[in-house]
């Protein structure tokens, strides 16, 4: 595992209702989440490499579907990757000064709570290519779905 990057199992709470899963507990947290991003992938997408200088962390859960969380060390050059969703309900924290992205393993819903608002006018998102020689061989696909400026960051 790579320093401060925690996985945190999530619990299903069943009757006959239906059921109920706690997200994120702030008193688990090493810091407080100031905003939440919902986001659906389709199978084979890859969302990253990024990562932050200005101290965001994030806190990825796999909604539905199943996704391979992936981050790299940028200091030690260690990488690390767990697959999350269905099969393994839990949550990833990852301290943003590691490099992290996630692939849809299937199509998924993708649920980041971020520890600092997103600003337009002054993004905090820096990218490393996908297939940087430290993360490549974590990744399922080898010809994902890039946003146009994971795309951009990956050509150069």
């Amino acid at each position: 595992m790579i320093e401060g990057v925690q996985v945190l199992p999530l619990r299903r709470f069943a009757d006959e209702r239906g059921w109920l899963v706690e997200v994120a507990r702030a008193s688990a947290l090493p810091k407080r989440v100031r905003q939440t991003n919902l986001s659906f992938s389709r199978q084979g997408v890859i969302r990253g490499l990024h990562y932050h200088e200005r101290g965001q962390d994030d806190l990825f859960v796999c909604v539905q579907g199943t996704a391979r969380v992936v981050v790299l060390d940028r200091a030690g050059g260690e990488a690390w990757s767990v697959d999350v969703g269905d099969d393994h309900p839990a949550a990833v924290y990852v301290p943003g000064r590691h490099a992290h992205g996630f692939e849809a393993l299937t199509d998924v819903l993708m649920l980041y709570h971020v520890t600092e608002e997103y600003d337009p006018s002054d993004p905090d998102e820096h990218g490393i290519p996908w297939h940087d020689p430290r993360v490549i061989r974590l990744w399922q696909t080898d010809s994902p779905i890039l946003s146009a400026r994971d795309a951009a960051v990956a050509s150069s």
